[in-house]
């Protein structure tokens, strides 16, 4: 049976066989798999971060990891998904350890600055949804991508966040709010 594919999609048949070449030490399928994907994992990143050199260098770091982890890639999903999931985790697990690296250079003088966030600009135009975005606070961008643009379910996003779920719900909503604002 011959596969059909319509202009733009990809044949998934092709992409498995990438991937196991891949998991066998074929570097040129392993590139074939970066240039394919790349894109997708920047994206996620970017939304998450909001800024384009930790974007770029989250990205390169999920396709190390990915490189590490190839051989553990069984297919009872869509490698994308995989993927997908692989870069959200290493994006999360930065952000802590970011937060963890700050916490400590911040005195008890200074913990009132952990309450407030950047002020919102509201001067952004109304079709510039990205920027928006990315001026949201961290932890309510953060969950916003997840829940909103990635798909992620609430008790999912608390459980990689290691939130309250309605921690999480009350974030969404104060991204949400800020997001009608602006884009009024």
């Amino acid at each position: 049976m011959e596969i059909i594919l319509k202009e733009g999609e990809q044949n998934p048949g092709y992409e498995w066989e990438l991937v196991r070449r891949a998991q066998k030490g074929d570097r040129a399928a392993f590139e074939e798999i970066y240039r394919r994907n790349a894109g997708r994992v920047y994206a996620v990143c970017l939304r998450i971060t909001a800024h384009t050199g930790k974007a770029e260098e989250l990205t390169q770091d999920v396709f190390v990891k990915c490189w590490e982890k190839l051989p553990s890639f069984r297919g009872e999903s869509a490698f994308f998904s995989w993927l997908h999931r692989l870069a959200v985790n290493l994006v999360l697990m930065e952000q802590r350890s970011q937060k963890r690296r700050a916490a400590k250079e911040i005195t008890t003088d200074a913990l009132e600055m952990l309450e407030q966030s950047e002020p919102f600009n509201s001067s952004i135009g109304p079709f510039d949804l990205e920027k928006a975005i990315a001026q949201l606070p961290p932890q309510a961008r953060t969950i916003f991508v997840l829940h909103d643009v990635e798909g992620y379910r609430h008790g999912e996003i608390a459980e990689m966040l290691k939130l309250s779920l309605g921690t999480c719900k009350a974030q969404l909503f104060r991204a949400r709010k800020l997001l009608k604002e602006v884009l009024k």
